[in-house]
């Protein structure tokens, strides 16, 4: 019976530390996200973004959701984006209220 607890205890410990070395995941839409269709890409730190046409801005931030108005000069100029975290590793963009989202991704770590 004892040599069955220490056991468990043993077990109990090692899952533990596996557990707190795991990689942290983000819950929130802030970091680089890419268009995989075509490169665009935008960034979110907060209520600032940098928008798929270089425009620094800010918008509505909140943890899993991001709204904006596109500047002038970018495509769909005056249009309102609206952005839904879908999973740590996806965003759905919607310009306007209509039409199917866009789908983008987090973008992969680059080294130079």
């Amino acid at each position: 019976m004892i040599r069955n607890r220490s056991n468990a205890i043993v077990a109990g410990v090692v899952g533990l530390l596996l557990w707190s070395t795991a990689p942290a995941m983000a819950d929130s839409i802030d970091g680089d996200w890419c268009q995989p269709k075509d490169g665009r890409r935008f960034s979110i730190r907060g209520p600032a973004i940098v928008t798929p046409g270089g425009a620094k801005m800010e918008g509505d931030y909140q943890r899993h959701f991001f709204t904006y108005v596109v500047p002038a000069g970018e495509p769909s100029a005056g249009a309102t984006i609206h952005m839904t975290l879908r999973g740590e590793m996806r965003v759905d963009l919607r310009v306007g209220d209509a039409g199917e989202p866009e789908v983008w991704v987090r973008c992969s770590a680059t080294t130079s």
